[in-house]
């Protein structure tokens, strides 16, 4: 039996402009249901890397159940999660966070910009 929440959330979360009934997309991600348009910018796997993208049907692989993803953005479509990205470094950049997207993500301070 699958066990439900695969991922968390970011309590400033980021989200494109294209997203509508953001409530049913974060409760539907929350409980693997699939979104095929859907990506999520998380925390990257490899620890050289800060953020992956990654297409929200991805997340119902088993491997979630048990390492929930975390995530710091919700996007529709590829094109607009690379938009997300953007924004972030540049939010990022501006508050002093050069090169540190994580840092910035996780400070508290994204809330004002997300």
């Amino acid at each position: 039996m699958r066990r439900k929440g695969t991922v968390k959330f970011n309590k400033d979360l980021y989200w494109g402009d294209s997203i509508k009934h953001r409530t049913l997309v974060k409760w539907r991600l929350f409980h693997g249901k699939r979104q095929p348009a859907i990506y999520c910018i998380m925390r990257a796997m490899a620890k050289s890397d800060q953020l992956d993208i990654m297409n929200s049907q991805l997340l119902q692989q088993p491997y979630y159940e048990d390492n929930p993803a975390y995530i710091y953005g919700i996007a529709s479509g590829h094109e607009e999660a690379l938009k997300l990205v953007v924004r972030m470094t540049e939010d990022a950049s501006r508050a002093g966070f050069d090169g540190r997207i994580l840092d910035f993500l996780n400070s508290g301070i994204a809330g004002s910009n997300a």
